[in-house]
């Protein structure tokens, strides 16, 4: 099974209370019984506070995910693709939306991570991969009125397992509607696509654009493009691409330095410890920034910025 990524909770954060399964609602989502905030509200909530630099994302997926849970009877699962580089935010936000659906977050029986070089590593092995893939997305809706699936590394699964994914993202036809489906959400995590969007991002800001200017037609169909010709992954020549099963690319935007700075003092605030602007500053200094002329973004976006407020402990 995966290991549960979810750190510590940050100060303040709402605290799940011990339930049973959320059970689902038109009006309030899945509401965790007796906790007063409804799930979409806690989602805004800790993407607006806990998401930093990523004003698309935040946006996007939270418009996403309220348009497919308030519907009585959506007629497809919903199926986001994050793209960006790494330690952006594509796995945080992930797991946001694990929290907020389900009181046990990652370590739910309703969401499933997959690892494309973990959990599918040899190709003469696909066909058993797809079978294995195949039962436990149906035995998981069985036992769950909503489930998450995220494939992490999605440019490196294998067209095979692509292929046995699309069955479960087509639409219903119309007659089925009668019939109730469990609701599924899929998430795809990329590096895909990433060199595009930070190139598109540089160009605006050097010409004098704010970044939260920025709008997902800046850089989506730049990022569509990319995707669908790429011949490094399967996942562009998919049919889930091709036959526009995803339903939306998300864009993950560069981190600059301000936004690694929040993502330290976020590290230190999340295990309870003292921190001062000096740390902060310290820590953000430690990371690498590209271009070379320019140094506007960090090259590894927060990642390992939980390790290296050890460097600052007393």
């Amino acid at each position: 099974s995966t290991p549960s990524l979810a750190p510590p909770r940050l100060p303040g954060a709402p605290v799940p209370k011990p339930c049973n399964l959320m059970i689902f609602t038109v009006v309030s989502y899945f509401e965790r019984c007796s906790e007063a905030q409804p799930p979409r509200d806690r989602l805004a909530l800790d993407l607006s506070v806990r998401l930093h630099g990523q004003h698309l994302a935040r946006e996007l997926v939270l418009t996403a995910v309220r348009g497919y849970l308030e519907p009585p009877q959506p007629h497809k699962a919903l199926a986001l693709s994050f793209h960006g580089w790494s330690g952006t935010g594509k796995n945080f936000v992930a797991r946001l939306l694990a929290e907020n659906l389900y009181r046990d977050g990652l370590r739910s029986d309703c969401v499933k991570v997959f690892i494309a070089t973990f959990h599918f590593p040899h190709p003469k092995y696909v066909d058993l991969y797809q079978e294995q893939l195949t039962s436990q997305i149906r035995k998981t809706q069985e036992r769950c009125p909503q489930t998450l699936f995220i494939f992490d590394e999605a440019e490196k699964l294998h067209p095979g397992l692509l292929e046995a994914l699309r069955s479960h993202l087509e639409g219903q036809a119309p007659e089925n509607h009668r019939v109730e489906s469990p609701r599924t959400v899929f998430l795809f995590l990329s590096n895909l696509g990433g060199s595009v969007i930070n190139e598109a991002v540089l160009n605006l800001l050097m010409a004098g654009w704010s970044r939260e200017d920025i709008k997902l037609d800046h850089l989506v169909p730049q990022l569509e493009a990319e995707i669908a010709k790429s011949t490094d992954s399967g996942f562009g020549q998919s049919r889930l691409v091709k036959e526009n099963l995803i339903d939306f690319f998300v864009p993950f935007l560069p981190l600059e330095y301000r936004h690694v700075r929040l993502c330290a003092r976020d590290a230190f605030l999340s295990q309870e410890l003292p921190y001062t602007e000096e740390a902060l500053d310290q820590i953000a200094k430690m990371m690498v920034y590209v271009p070379k002329e320019e140094q506007l973004f960090s090259s590894q976006g927060c990642k390992s910025i939980s390790q290296r407020i050890n460097y600052f402990l007393p």
